[in-house]
């Protein structure tokens, strides 16, 4: 497949607004390709060479990207800059520079998919001296064999700025189309991508016309975290989980029990073994294993030959027999300094569920069933330890453990339905979760910084006055305003911020944030920061689950905390605002 034609189908993509059409000509792209160019094609659309938890950048930044095109171009560096400074876009300096080329090429050859794919793969992994020098000749390569339309492409994404607006929700959708016309398949393929985060290799298999309803977990293959969903008391929680029937006055019959477990405010870790190697993932499935010497060690003495588990760890005090705080915790978090940090903040990992052990995929596995097994392998481990938790079928005694819970500085309760499968990559009512009160809220809110106000008065100094954030819509993977915050920032966060904000900053709003209010900058969506409020209300000025022109926003908002461990598709999504409103609502009225 020529990559002009895959150029063509982008321009196409990205004046696209509906994500079924968006989805529509993804779709007619796919079914143009062998399952090999698929795969190539999936990374590339999700602005990877590689699925994200391989840590493949392909690492050119815009100076060396100004300089290939200069090279390929016949412009002048200064001349490319000039014309990236009026447009703001350097893949659109790119295919007008292009378009009129200063300069002929004596010899090139049309770029295909597979070569430009594999040119980036080449860049990504390139490292060491003389690297960015050759880095640039490989893009200037792919720029002198492409059309002005293909360079737009190739250009955004080197710079990681693709701007097609497609999220992996679309590709799936796109891929179950390319196949039968319609979404039949959209369910099989998300477990799928669930259980690999490959999305690549998905597309690949799935597109060679194999059976996915087979796909199976793998160690080295990070899973996508199960989620939990919210109630606000223990007494809808015994409700939801322990109860199979109803009678003819809908009161609920309580049949069974339910696990409810200690909720640990500290990393999630992913952990893989596999013939004693040890790879630790995150709650981003970024890998973060040589961080954590003591889990790695831990890990690779288990009595297994492979196994996936997870589980929360904090920072422990052996000497004062004392959890640390996310906030120290997080400080473990490091590429230098890891001996030292794990010295002065050993942590201990609480495990709380396993999702393949000895070659056997443990995902549809009953969760009571699960924690048996977990229970087994960690049993004489003391780094790593099962998390606390009772069984029970009573709301007094749910209540009463989650009570405790928080009297020993914990975030609340999970509850967990014994009968339940691993979930991977959703929120269902398998697992729901009970937290501290924040005002009339059953919970925070993890939220995606879009845009930023610059200081004034006691702030100036800082160039920094709030952030613009927004909660992520999963039906169009849109990103909604849902609050302006100027509180909770210390002095330090400030300054930092600002300065983190300053490198991602863009002049145009990014495309699928939908906002009515005008930030002084906007930014790329990459940051997430935990937000608490004392209620949620109805506004105009936000779009957060919006109808009628009146959206959801938090009323007085103040920052808890910056989340360098979520990325935007961790964030609380506008289904969950909407059902903490309604939760609030029910308070309310009791």
């Amino acid at each position: 497949m020529l990559f002009s034609g895959v150029a063509q189908h982008f321009s196409k993509v990205e004046a696209i607004d509906s994500r079924l059409e968006m989805s529509g000509e993804i779709a007619g792209l796919l079914q143009g390709c062998k399952p090999s160019e698929a795969r190539q094609l999936v990374y590339i659309m999700e602005g990877n060479v590689a699925p994200s938890h391989e840590g493949l950048d392909v690492g050119i930044g815009e100076k060396f990207a100004i300089r290939a095109l200069a090279k390929t171009s016949g412009y002048t560096v200064h001349r490319v800059e000039a014309d990236y400074k009026k447009s703001g876009d350097l893949g659109a300096t790119a295919e007008a520079l292009l378009a009129k080329k200063a300069q002929l090429s004596l010899s090139s050859s049309e770029n295909t998919l597979s070569k430009v794919y594999a040119s980036f793969l080449k860049i990504a992994r390139m490292s060491g001296a003389g690297s960015q020098e050759a880095k640039i000749g490989v893009l200037s390569e792919l720029l002198n064999g492409a059309t002005p339309l293909e360079a737009k492409y190739l250009v955004r994404f080197c710079l990681g700025k693709l701007r097609l607006g497609v999220g992996d929700p679309s590709i799936i959708d796109a891929l179950s189309m390319a196949r039968h016309g319609d979404k039949t398949d959209k369910a099989v393929l998300e477990r799928a991508f669930n259980l690999c985060s490959d999305l690549g290799e998905v597309s690949e298999v799935y597109l060679s016309g194999k059976d996915l309803s087979r796909f199976s977990a793998a160690p080295f293959k990070p899973i996508r975290p199960a989620l939990a969903e919210r109630l606000p008391n223990a007494k809808e929680i015994i409700e939801k989980l322990c109860s199979d029937e109803k009678d003819e006055g809908k009161t609920p019959i309580i049949s069974r029990k339910c696990a409810v477990e200690a909720k640990y405010d500290g990393l999630r870790m992913q952990v893989h073994l596999k013939d004693g190697e040890v790879e630790i993932y995150s709650r981003k499935l970024e890998k973060m294993t040589h961080m954590f010497p003591e889990i790695v060690e831990a890990a690779a003495a288990l009595p297994a030959k492979n196994a996936i588990f997870e589980g929360e760890a904090l920072a422990y005090s052996a000497r004062e027999k004392k959890y640390y705080s996310f906030q120290q915790t997080i400080q473990r978090k490091r590429k230098h300094g890891v001996e030292k940090m794990a010295e002065d903040f050993p942590l201990r990992l609480f495990a709380f569920d396993i999702m393949y052990l000895d070659s056997e995929d443990l995902t549809l596995t009953p969760y009571l069933e699960r924690r048996k097994i977990l229970e087994k392998l960690v049993r004489n481990n003391k780094a790593i330890v099962p998390s606390d938790l009772i069984y029970t079928d009573s709301p007094k005694k749910l209540d009463e453990y989650f009570q405790r819970a928080l009297s020993e500085g914990l975030e609340g309760i999970i509850a967990k339905d014994l009968v339940q499968p691993y979930v991977a990559g959703a929120r269902k009512f398998a697992w729901i979760k009970l937290k501290k009160s924040y005002g009339e809220l059953a919970d925070s809110v993890d939220a995606v910084i879009v845009g930023y106000y610059l200081g004034k008065g006691a702030r100036e100094e800082f160039k920094f006055g709030g952030v613009l954030a927004a909660v992520r819509n999963d039906e169009t993977g849109a990103l909604e305003t849902i609050a302006k915050i100027g509180g909770g920032f210390t002095e330090e966060e400030m300054s930092s911020l600002a300065e983190e904000l300053e490198k991602i900053k863009t002049k145009e709003k990014p495309r699928g944030v939908i906002s009515k209010l005008e930030p002084d900058f906007w930014v790329e969506p990459k940051i997430v920061i935990t937000v608490a409020a004392d209620e949620i209300t109805l506004s105009p000025m936000h779009t957060a689950g919006s109808v009628g022109g009146t959206g959801y926003a938090l009323r007085f908002p103040r920052m808890v905390s910056m989340r360098d461990d979520k990325s935007p598709a961790d964030a609380t999504t506008v289904r969950e605002v909407i059902s903490m409103f309604e939760m609030q609502r029910r308070k309310s009225a009791q």
